[in-house]
């Protein structure tokens, strides 16, 4: 059992900060808020810092990105382990930012089938190495030449990075449903889809509709049965409507929804996974014109829609699509979102407990109360007056175990 003791703590439900902040954890649980510390009780004291809890992260690939990827060649260099060895990096970059829980949303890269953010997760949990707790996707599911299947050796050299349907290019029924069972034999806990083009892929429009509304509901019908939600990439308007209409329960991106989509997702209670960040941070002065000109179109329309979202009520989960901004830099989305119109409580909100209603986990994680597993993080500030303190995470505990603190004093 231990203590930790700061000058406050968030109560993201209500938005306030109570003055103190003390909180007692015993094993991986909260057990009490306030009042003195039990007698011989470990304390950690972290002076003037507000404790929040564990930041969440809704949509990131640990297993891209980060040090040592030569992100034009890797997919076809890369081989499983190394794609696993570089994902350690990147998961201890994002716990000890601040964030606690993230939703791994799907490769695009030959594995053989193998689920790697399954094996990650599980690493993680086992103790072998330091990182966020991970509900993995696997594969994406995507038709060919969509969204996520990689076609940039397609043009030059056919034959090249062909993915198959275990690793989630379906097209068809019969195909789409072994794929998404194929996922959750091997241990995903949702199942993302691709319901439109991207930005930064050679799929056509970014907001044009991939899959057939038929296709769209088996992998629904598919995954509900197994209690399992389906997040779906997805940036045009139309596209998000029929995403909707076929039970799609969260949307990744939705640069481009209109006032009829977003209302759309108030109406029947779906999410919306931010990944606003990207929009100002993404370099794309190198990629193809054709791409360029896709984030020119697409990129100014992020802002508004996101403002939009929000104000019409919308329940907008934070999300960053890291590598699209640097693993560990995962708060610099919150200060986006709060840069371009939604308040810090509400930021706040949407990377705790709304989160937490996403991955069915409202009842232990995303505040900090008692009986509530003990994730969580100090800053060096007031997060509702300046959201950016959420950069600056001093101290970091996940189920009880502290893995970063800065206010340890070295008395050797």
């Amino acid at each position: 059992m231990l203590t930790l003791k700061a000058a406050g703590l968030l109560d993201v439900v209500s938005g306030e900060i109570i003055r103190p902040g003390v909180v007692t954890v015993d094993g991986d649980r909260i057990v009490s808020l306030g009042g003195t510390p039990p007698p011989d009780v470990e304390v950690i004291d972290l002076g003037d810092s507000i404790l929040l809890p564990g930041l969440m992260d809704m949509e990131v690939n640990l297993l891209m990105g980060g040090r040592g990827e030569n992100p034009g060649l890797s997919q076809v260099q890369d081989d499983p382990a190394t794609r696993v060895l570089r994902a350690v990096g990147n998961a201890r970059r994002t716990l000890r930012a601040g964030f606690t829980t993230v939703r791994n949303l799907g490769l695009f890269v030959k594995t053989g089938g193998y689920l790697l953010d399954v094996a990650l997760g599980k690493a993680i949990d086992a103790g072998w190495i330091d990182g966020p707790r991970v509900i993995p996707a696997g594969h994406a599911i995507t038709p060919t030449g969509g969204h996520l299947d990689p076609t940039m050796f397609a043009a030059f050299m056919p034959g090249v990075l062909e993915l198959t349907v275990e690793e989630g290019i379906a097209n068809g029924v019969d195909e789409i449903r072994k794929a998404v069972r194929y996922q959750i034999k091997h241990g995903a806990q949702l199942i993302k889809v691709c319901c439109s083009g991207g930005v930064m892929s050679l799929t056509g429009e970014a907001g044009a509709q991939h899959y057939s509304d038929e296709e769209l509901r088996v992998i629904v019908d598919e995954a509900h049965r197994r209690g399992l939600r389906v997040a779906a990439h997805t940036h045009g308007a139309e596209a998000v409507k029929h995403a909707v209409e076929c039970g799609i329960d969260c949307i990744e991106h939705g640069f481009l929804m209109d006032d009829e989509a977003i209302q759309m997702l108030v109406d029947n209670d779906r999410f919306l996974v931010s990944t606003r960040r990207l929009a100002e941070y993404m370099d794309v002065s190198k990629a193809p014109p054709e791409l360029q000109a896709k984030a020119a179109e697409m990129f100014p329309k992020a802002r508004t829609s996101i403002k939009a979202a929000y104000e019409a009520g919308v329940k907008i989960a934070v999300g960053t699509d890291a590598p699209a901004i640097p693993h560990g830099k995962n708060a610099d989305e919150l200060v986006t979102l709060v840069d371009w119109g939604m308040p810090p409580a509400a930021v706040l909100r949407a990377a705790t407990v709304v989160a937490a209603d996403l991955i069915n986990r409202s009842d232990s994680l995303g505040r900090i109360a008692e009986g509530y597993l003990a994730d969580i993080i100090a800053v060096p500030g007031d997060p509702l007056a300046d959201i950016g303190v959420t950069k600056n995470v001093t101290f970091v505990m996940k189920g009880g175990k502290v893995y970063k603190n800065e206010h340890a004093t070295d008395t050797n």
